[in-house]
């Protein structure tokens, strides 16, 4: 795996981002969808967690997790890319009543790593 750049002014050097577990996205994306119907009003909503963590916080997590160490390498910064990049959620919070539930980085990993261990092909034909 590649990691691009590890010189930001972040405390490893590794880009800060938002991780959203897929569970939290697809309920934000329901209740938007419940408000579209019941006001016929559409709006434009950030989705995440609101709690940044660096890309080698999460190669971190997922060997912690799944007790496998994750081979990577420094790559060269892409362009443009910013240090810190999360999202307020603050309107659909208000709007909507939506939280994530799946704030920490190791149970979203957690999830992910059983989800692949259970689904080895995916939803592959014949498997659940």
């Amino acid at each position: 795996m590649e990691v691009f750049g590890d010189d930001y002014p972040t405390p490893d050097g590794t880009c800060l981002r938002d991780y959203i577990h897929v569970t939290d996205l697809a309920e934000a994306h329901s209740l938007a969808l419940e408000s579209l119907e019941r006001t016929g009003r559409s709006a434009v909503y950030n989705l995440g967690n609101g709690r940044p963590h660096s890309v080698r916080q999460v190669i971190d997590a997922v060997s912690r997790v799944t007790g496998r160490q994750v081979a990577w390498r420094i790559a060269p910064r892409r362009p443009g890319d910013p240090a810190l990049l999360f999202a307020s959620t603050a309107r659909i919070q208000s709007e909507l009543g939506w939280r994530p539930r799946y704030a920490d980085l190791d149970t979203v990993v957690e999830t992910a790593w059983r989800w692949h261990r259970t689904h080895p092909r995916g939803f592959a034909e014949g498997e659940p």
